[in-house]
């Protein structure tokens, strides 16, 4: 028994410790065992097809990442939807991600039309915040009601926009063609946009000429083909500068592909790329920097430097290696950066939920309330739009990458670096952009400007109307020859040429004889059966109703042109009558008695001007500058000077006074209007012109005493033969005549103004009207 009892208590003791040595590792098992966390869920709406979703998909796990690992009491996570590009696949990830997950809130490309539409199917999204990475358009009150929770964070289209007309604006480009990509989120549900657009380019001094609207990839089933049919359309047209609004990457890249192929990349041509392309470049492989070499496009500037950015930047490239290794090596866009802060921003909105700091109800209003630390240097108010307008790095794609021109913003306009952009906004003074875009690489590697248009075969020519049978060729003239056809020259013609050379777009037009009167060219303009006229087309009021005018350049009027009628000289020695006696005796006298002064006083020192003769020669020649004897001395020198003065003087006055009178012997033979009505004077004009009609109705010349001349000499040789006594022309025309007959003996009487409802605003080388 002994031994048994001793054996049995052994046993216990052992079993004893071998529960407590249990014990012992279970307890500390639990203290190794971390409290779980409490997990809350962001719903994630992207294209991951497209370059731009997986930036934002990178950067949005980054920054849950980061918070996950800095705290311990809550654990975030995202439960992301692929849209696949698709409008129709957002609105229904949103109510998917609104009914199952829970989420606290869903952020993504959103715009407020899909979430708005979500909202009709499902109650709970009024509820959600929703944060949109989406760019937006309009203004921010005109949101529906319908989703007070609804946070819009990408730019305001319209800075865009304003960016793309400056640059036309710029460069001086007036007609344009506009490309962009037709989904519901953007230009097919708001034209405001468009609107907005056309206004810019206005303001600019351009028009938009043409539009090109191309489904989303997701929705074409070859797109390639689809899109090289549509730039064909552009193709047919002159216009060569393309602006690409609104578009994916991949879009882009598409397009600028095709346009190489079909021609439209080459010199003459202009392409800008918005914003959502030009700041995706760096991640792009060299095809695509090949297909847009010339191009232009802006980005939105963003500080790089700092201590924050380089980090990030280095997680996201090792991050995006390993998930999508078939994409090159990459850097984080704006775009990326953008959904980084809205996925912090929730994350710590979040974290204080968790903590108990405030309510469900007040997830979105702290969200708003944080303070959105972007490396773009934008600030937001309360209601999530910016206070401060963004500025863009103008790009140029040349080689294997591109180079930044200048930095715009809607205040401050181009500088040329972000150093003189800041000095400019601390200054507050704008820049005139001069130098800014000096060397700037066009496709097809043309460092000119381009014209932006070409010659286009399907283009209409403009019907140009051109006075056959003007009286005065020297403004327009035709001929005809046999070897060279129909020949149009003339001053009004090479003015129009050389304005026409100076359009900067094409315009195909053809000069067409008219063998009617002015007023019958500018009726047959009026009906639409000519495009425009050139000529010596005098602007009046009654033809200023029917058509417009051009800007005149030749200043106009109505003259009367008579013959002259000299009177005979009273006596031979007129000359005389310039001054009076008492002048002449003054005159002379003064001048001989200085000629005495300076002979006394250099006859002994002066060998020239020691003889009696050699004075009165000096006296002579004086009076024409033309004296050689010299004066030595100084006290002859002081004489002399004051009556050389003299003689300038009374040498001008004399002629002067002379040509006065000359002039007042030349009358004209009639010196009024009233003069020839009374005495039913036969007068001339140029029959096709608006004189005829002007002489009748306003100034009441009976017809019968008009008479219609149809060459210049005809109206030299109608005067000559009395057949009239006045001809009546358009001042330019009354120059013409004067200078070429001014040994005939014709003179001007005045000018005819303006009376009853006739008036001369000028005179115009083209009418035009609308074409």
């Amino acid at each position: 028994m002994g031994r048994n009892s001793s054996l049995q208590l052994s046993i216990l003791c052992f079993n004893i410790v071998l529960l407590l040595l249990a014990w012992s590792r279970v307890k500390r098992s639990h203290c190794l065992v971390p409290k779980q966390k409490s997990v809350m869920s962001i719903g994630v709406v992207l294209d991951l097809v497209s370059l731009m979703g997986k930036h934002q998909k990178i950067a949005m796990e980054i920054a849950v990442k980061e918070f996950n690992n800095q705290l311990s009491s809550s654990k975030l996570d995202l439960q992301i939807k692929d849209s696949h590009g698709n409008s129709a696949q957002v609105i229904s990830s949103v109510m998917d991600l609104s009914r199952s997950n829970q989420v606290l809130a869903i952020v993504g490309t959103i715009t407020h039309n899909e979430a708005t539409l979500a909202s009709e199917f499902d109650d709970n999204i009024k509820n959600t915040p929703i944060l949109s990475l989406t760019s937006f358009a309009g203004r921010q009150e005109l949101l529906s009601p319908r989703l007070p929770h609804f946070i819009q964070l990408g730019d305001d289209i319209n800075h865009h926009i304003q960016c793309i007309a400056a640059i036309v604006g710029e460069f001086r480009w007036k007609k344009v063609a506009v490309i962009y990509e037709h989904n519901n989120d953007y230009f097919s549900s708001d034209p405001e946009i468009i609107l907005s657009l056309s206004n810019s380019l206005k303001l600019a001094g351009s028009e938009i000429e043409s539009h090109l609207a191309i489904p989303s990839l997701s929705t074409l089933s070859d797109a390639e083909s689809t899109i090289e049919n549509e730039l064909n359309k552009l193709k047919r047209k002159s216009n060569r500068v393309f602006l690409i609004v609104r578009s994916s990457l991949e879009l882009a890249n598409i397009i600028c592909e095709k346009a190489k192929q079909i021609g439209l990349m080459e010199k003459g041509s202009v392409w800008i790329i918005p914003d959502e392309v030009a700041g995706l470049l760096d991640s792009v492989n060299s095809s695509v920097i090949f297909n847009m070499q010339g191009v232009v496009g802006f980005r939105t500037h963003f500080i790089e430097m700092n201590k924050g950015f380089r980090k990030f930047k280095f997680l996201f490239r090792r991050k995006f290696a390993l998930e999508y290794p078939e994409e090159d090596s990459v850097n984080p866009s704006n775009i990326a950066l953008q959904a980084y802060y809205a996925t912090k921003a929730i994350a710590e909105a979040a974290n204080k939920l968790s903590q108990g700091k405030f309510r469900l109800e007040q997830f979105s209003e702290k969200i708003l309330s944080r303070k959105f630390e972007r490396l773009s240097a934008k600030t937001f108010s309360k209601n999530g739009q910016f206070l401060q307008s963004p500025t863009f790095n103008i790009i140029n794609v040349i080689g294997k990458s591109y180079r930044e021109l200048a930095l715009w913003s809607s205040t401050l306009g181009f500088s040329k670096n972000i150093v003189r952009h800041q000095v400019m906004e601390m200054t507050n003074t704008t820049n005139d952009s001069n130098g800014v875009f000096s060397t700037v690489y066009w496709p097809g590697d043309f460092q000119s400007v381009p014209k932006g248009w070409i010659h286009s075969n399907e283009d209409r020519s403009l019907k140009i109307g051109v006075p056959a049978n003007g009286v005065f060729t020297q403004f327009v003239n035709v001929t005809h020859d046999s070897r060279n056809g129909t020949l149009i020259t003339g001053f009004s013609i090479g003015v129009f040429k050389v304005v026409v050379e100076r359009l900067p777009y094409d315009l195909q037009y053809k000069f067409i004889p008219f063998n009617g009167s002015y007023d019958e060219m500018v009726y047959q303009v009026y009906n639409k059966t000519l495009d425009a006229a050139v000529g010596d087309t005098a602007i009046v009021e009654y033809r200023y109703h029917l058509v417009d005018f051009s800007q005149p350049y030749v200043e106009s009027g109505l003259q009367m042109v008579v013959t002259e009628q000299p009177a005979k000289s009273k006596e031979t020695w007129m000359f005389l009558d310039a001054f009076t006696k008492e002048m002449w005796l003054m005159i002379a006298a003064t001048h001989i008695f200085v000629g005495v002064v300076i002979w006394l006083i250099e006859r002994e020192a002066n060998p020239d001007l020691r003889g009696f003769g050699s004075m009165l020669w000096f006296l002579v020649t004086v009076l024409f500058y033309a004296h050689r004897e010299p004066i030595r001395k100084p006290l002859a020198q002081v004489v002399l000077t004051p009556w050389l003065f003299a003689i300038f003087i009374v040498t001008n006055s004399f002629t002067a006074s002379l040509t006065s009178i000359t002039i007042s012997q030349v009358k004209p033979s009639v010196l009024d209007i009233q003069t020839l009505k009374e005495r039913n004077s036969p007068v001339g004009c140029n029959g096709n012109s608006f004189i005829v009609k002007y002489l009748i109705d306003v100034l009441k010349f009976k017809p019968e005493n008009i008479r219609k001349i149809n060459s210049m000499s005809d109206y030299a040789a109608a005067f000559e033969k009395k057949e009239i006594e006045a001809a009546f022309f358009v001042a330019p025309h009354a120059k013409v005549f004067l200078a070429k007959y001014s040994c005939k003996g014709f003179i001007k009487v005045g000018n005819v103004f303006r009376l009853g409802g006739f008036g001369f605003v000028g005179f115009s080388p083209l009418i035009v009207t609308d074409f």
